[in-house]
């Protein structure tokens, strides 16, 4: 029996009210919000933070690969997925590579890992963008995913079983965009529409044949997709009419493009009970459906971030402004401050442990942990340390201030000084946090962000982050 052992998502903290954009356009907006990517969030980051949350809700088997979706890459030529790889401390004999360029790279990633004998860990992730004012602005949001696929076991029990799939290709216009274009464009949806109604009858009567299962087997349909009127058509034209759709999560985050079919996925698994059987059905260039069978293990899972809890602890408040700033759409002065420069490849590939993993080093004698890692501890005689993750270890804010002055693409900057349980002293830039709401003794997190981007070169490393019930 192969399928999910582990899965994970990850939906950003801030959110964007689409009446905040009527208000200030006159024009689009309308009801709910949408997730929105914070300054130094990209796909990639967002990646790593929803395998963070995989791996911590369970003990699971390291992956023997490692793919990266998105048709939002934050790199062209360099592998996106290599610094997913790193910021999880995955040994270097994973294969970490990348399926990126369109939304249906997820629908590849999941088909090659369920046809594999290893552990596979499938990430996905998207930063959705449209022209101010248009119907992708405020329908589209930010999000990712994961999910590993592997064979049943003692040690890591599969969650939903994969039982069937199928699926229907045609080449057609739909939405496209060309390298360096900052948002997407669409044929009249009319024409996708129709195309895509038949392709959904085709993969839906593929997928009945090969798993020998009807439609009145299934007890949800996850439909997702980039196209509308499509994804409103599709249950009908799949004959799943009657069966019953998962909890529709566009009104509160938006259609988070290449990750949304595995986000809504995490969710429904997040509440399933065993026995069900789950159809999958994602639009993008074709079609793709996958079955899945929950099993006894998912009567015992407790995700370390569920779904339906990250989006309740969100934050509305976010300006437009603030939102077209993030977005490169509003080109605000800058501060006042020399330009960043980029980080320096040699130093990088030297310090991978410490910048992408946030290892620090406690010597063996003394205990004392030093970050960043140094070979002789403070206080200690000899040379004697081991490195030590510090990137699930929560923390406590010693002291703070607030820097108007230091190059920020969203200032002020909340500078911290934390101390780790167990040990460890840094200082760190806050993130996700108003400038009222920190204080001494707030609880925080480590989460992985990019810092900036100069030259080309996207700068990753760890931040702090408070801790919300």
């Amino acid at each position: 029996m192969r399928g999910i052992v582990g899965f994970g998502a990850y939906v950003p903290y801030h959110r964007l009210q689409r009446s905040a954009i009527g208000a200030a356009l006159g024009a689009g907006g309308g009801r709910g919000t949408r997730a929105v990517a914070s300054y130094d969030e990209d796909a990639t980051s967002m990646a790593v933070e929803a395998a963070r949350n995989l791996f911590r809700s369970a003990d699971l088997p390291t992956p023997a690969a490692l793919s990266f979706c998105s048709a939002t890459p934050p790199y062209l030529d360099k592998t996106n997925a290599t610094t997913i790889h790193a910021a999880l401390d995955l040994p270097g004999n994973v294969l970490a590579t990348d399926m990126a360029g369109s939304a249906r790279s997820v629908a590849g990633a999941v088909s090659a890992a369920l046809h594999d004998q290893r552990p596979v860990l499938v990430t996905a992730g998207d930063v959705r963008s449209g022209r101010p004012g248009s119907t992708d602005e405020s329908s589209l949001g930010d999000a990712a995913a994961a999910v590993l696929i592997a064979d049943d076991s003692a040690e890591a029990p599969v969650l939903a079983e994969w039982i069937g799939a199928g699926t229907a290709t045609a080449e057609f216009l739909d939405r496209w965009r060309t390298p360096g274009w900052a948002h997407s464009r669409v044929w009249e949806e009319r024409f996708g529409e129709s195309v895509y109604r038949q392709l959904v009858a085709d993969a839906a009567e593929d997928a009945f044949k090969s798993s020998e299962i009807s439609a009145a087997d299934l007890d949800l349909a996850i439909i997702a997709g980039l196209h509308g009127r499509a994804l409103r058509s599709a249950p009908a034209a799949a004959g799943l009419g009657a069966v019953p759709a998962a909890e529709d999560l566009t009104p509160e985050i938006g259609n988070t493009g290449s990750a949304h079919g595995l986000v809504a996925l995490c969710h429904a698994l997040d509440t399933a009970e065993p026995g069900q059987i789950l159809a999958l059905v994602t639009l993008a260039d074709g079609v793709d459906i996958t079955f899945w069978r929950t099993t006894e293990a998912v009567r015992d899972h407790t995700s370390h971030a569920p779904v339906r809890a990250q989006i309740d602890n969100g934050n509305d408040g976010l300006a437009y402004a603030t939102f077209l700033t993030w977005r490169g759409f509003l080109d605000r002065e800058p501060p006042r401050r020399p330009d960043p420069v980029p980080p320096a490849a040699p130093p990088s590939f030297r310090n991978n442990d410490w910048k992408y993993a946030l290892k620090g080093s406690r010597d063996r004698e003394t205990g004392m942990v030093h970050m960043p890692p140094q070979r002789v501890a403070l206080g200690g005689n000899t040379d004697d340390s081991e490195l030590v993750s510090m990137a699930d270890v929560e923390a406590t804010v010693a002291t703070y201030t607030i820097d108007r002055l230091a190059y920020s693409p969203s200032p002020p900057t909340i500078a911290v000084v934390i101390d780790f349980d167990g040990g460890g002293r840094f200082r760190s830039e806050l993130t996700d946090a108003a400038v009222d709401e920190v204080e001494i003794g707030m609880r925080v997190s480590m989460t992985f962000r990019r810092f900036l981007t100069a030259d080309g070169v996207h700068n990753y490393f760890w931040k702090a982050t408070p801790i919300r019930d």
